[in-house]
């Protein structure tokens, strides 16, 4: 199947933009950079505010299944005192995970021991049975430490997973309201912390646009003129493959479950939250 429809296609740029003198071009980044500094200080007082939120305290004994037996929560600290699980789209019945969530969890490996030396430990947690993980996480060749929710309540309570009879109303609590979703797993963020006497309290979750901050990529994308040049596709992240298949359109699950109806035919990926919500 042809995948023309996700490629980003070579293009006269030059059309597009005014090609000016370098002293107008100094003028002109200098008056960006004046927004982009003020983004800078906006977005520190911000994550200053998200450190004030309050916190929740744990009361459920969460239990997870890992490659050495069964785990807790407490458990997947590893002996640090903050833990950051992101919520990976891979449901009980699926093939193989979902391609956007793959795309944000090629960034973490790198993040390990830079985060472990700040006293944090980042940990993937899906439905879908231990094996099937393993197996997957094999073929992507990851390191990070992914664990199974697999018939516990995890997913549930932290809004990532939906029964059968909450998608048939149409529509579902994430990303703090209720909307359209089209798929029975969501992606997210989630952040403890444990106190000195063993304490774990959920301090902040994030879901959605929230996440993109945990993709390089886009990052480097948003520099680039033609910035993440998604404004044509179905969706957003319609182009994205898994690392090991850019150039096809091979899925493992025949009915795509992370595909929302906007798509095009010949692409399939997740689709992070409805168009009524995106922010």
């Amino acid at each position: 199947m042809s995948t023309n429809a996700t490629l980003s296609e070579p293009q006269n740029l030059n059309k597009e933009h005014d090609i000016v003198s370098p002293e107008e071009w100094i003028a002109a980044r200098r008056e960006l950079l004046k927004k982009e500094k003020e983004a800078t200080r906006l977005n520190d007082l911000l994550s200053a505010e998200r450190r004030q939120l309050p916190w929740v305290k744990v009361t459920k004994n969460y239990v997870f299944d890992a490659p050495g037996g069964k785990v807790t929560l407490a458990d997947l600290f590893a002996g640090r005192t903050q833990l950051a699980i992101y919520h990976f789209m891979f449901g009980p019945d699926w093939e193989e995970g979902c391609p956007s969530c793959s795309f944000v969890s090629d960034h973490f490996d790198g993040t390990l021991p830079h985060l472990a030396a700040r006293d944090v430990t980042l940990v993937a947690v899906s439905r879908a049975p231990l094996p099937k993980i393993e197996a997957f996480k094999k073929r992507m060749g990851w390191r990070f430490n992914w664990v199974s929710s697999y018939r516990g309540e995890f997913n549930a309570d932290f809004h990532v997973s939906f029964t059968k009879e909450e998608m048939a109303q149409g529509k579902v609590d994430y990303n703090y309201t209720m909307q359209e979703f089209p798929s029975a797993e969501a992606p997210g963020l989630s952040v403890f912390a444990k106190d000195a006497a063993g304490g774990i309290f959920h301090t902040y979750s994030t879901y959605g646009r929230g996440l993109d901050l945990l993709m390089g990529t886009y990052r480097i994308l948003d520099l680039v003129p033609k910035g993440r040049d998604e404004d044509g596709l179905g969706f957003a992240m319609e182009w994205v493959r898994y690392h090991d298949r850019y150039g096809t359109n091979e899925f493992a699950d025949a009915n795509k479950p992370y595909w929302p109806e906007t798509a095009s035919p010949s692409s399939a990926t997740c689709g992070r939250e409805s168009a009524e919500a995106r922010a």
